[in-house]
């Protein structure tokens, strides 16, 4: 049997302020492909890890000002040149009349901006990660925090990753490895 090829570091905490202060280790010995995980949302967390803004707004905001600007070019058309009519004495280029139609485009696109931009930011779906082979990350969705140190990480070493995250005070560090390769062989 061959040996299997290990897949990250997975560093469990009881306390959400240990796992804070873990991230911001982390953040500063230079680890690049980490993560954090928890039960919740820790307020902080993304200034501990050094993660920037996100760029979801500017996609939202594209969508946005695509469903304006369309609606406008698709009332333009229709009413001024496809199929003009005068209603009232109004000029079929009217802005109060395409007014409705401007905020449904604009909130129709933004929203399917947020959903799609969100999936794409997040790499959803994701339906495997290595972390899933722990038992012990079972905990993560009840009361335990974890932080987890991919093996493509170029700062990634077998024994000064492992030292480096018991002087985190971890309650427990375990060296995830290729399940499938064992299954495979």
């Amino acid at each position: 049997m061959s040996e299997q090829r290990p897949l990250l570091y997975l560093a469990e905490f009881d306390k959400p302020d240990d796992v804070m202060h873990a991230a911001e280790k982390c953040r500063d010995e230079g680890f690049e492909n980490w993560d954090v995980h928890t039960p919740y949302p820790l307020h902080g967390m993304d200034a501990a890890m050094g993660l920037g803004d996100s760029k979801l707004g500017w996609i939202v905001l594209a969508c946005g000002l695509t469903g304006v600007s369309l609606a406008v070019l698709m009332m333009q058309w229709m009413n001024g040149y496809d199929y003009p009519l005068i209603i009232g004495g109004k000029p079929p280029d009217a802005i109060p009349s395409m007014v409705p139609i401007m905020f449904e485009l604009t909130v129709l696109l933004s929203a399917f901006g947020a959903v799609l931009g969100m999936f794409a930011l997040n790499e959803i779906p994701k339906h495997h990660h290595p972390v899933f082979f722990s038992d012990r990350f079972e905990a993560c969705s009840n009361d335990k925090f974890f932080i987890s140190i991919e093996a493509e990480d170029k700062k990634f070493d077998l024994e000064k990753t492992k030292s480096f995250l018991e002087e985190l005070k971890a309650t427990h560090v375990e060296l995830v490895r290729d399940q499938e390769q064992e299954e495979a062989s």
